[in-house]
């Protein structure tokens, strides 16, 4: 499994257990208040004020930070979509950012991730 893949089935269940937070605000309140396990920021974000407070925040609370080439993807991952009868996403609204409140159970996915984050550290 993938980073990439990772990273969408943790989103994917955080979603189930309402553990999401989308959108500049709700991810700023998140990060602030350091509930936050995971951040996940799109580069094709072209507000750089933006991009300069979530990092910010994430290296200031020691929150784990992971960046998404599209921000349509991101949003499609975090749920602001209508999926269609064949199961395609429809309507895909972007997300700049999503934080990460509530894992839900413990997952392989997860483990990859922070794998992923330790290997980056060292």
């Amino acid at each position: 499994m993938s980073v990439v893949e990772a990273l969408q089935e943790v989103l994917k269940k955080a979603l189930v257990h309402d553990g999401l937070a989308r959108g500049l605000r709700e991810a700023a309140k998140a990060l602030d208040r350091r509930q936050a396990h995971l951040c996940v920021l799109a580069e094709n974000c072209d507000e750089k004020e933006y991009v300069r407070l979530v990092e910010a925040l994430c290296a200031e609370h020691n929150i784990n930070l992971i960046k998404v080439p599209d921000s349509k993807q991101l949003g499609e991952w975090a749920g602001l979509c209508k999926i269609d009868r064949e199961g395609n996403a429809r309507k895909v609204v972007g997300a700049s950012c999503v934080v990460v409140k509530d894992i839900g159970e413990d997952s392989e996915a997860m483990n990859i991730l922070l794998e992923h984050f330790r290997s980056r550290q060292a």
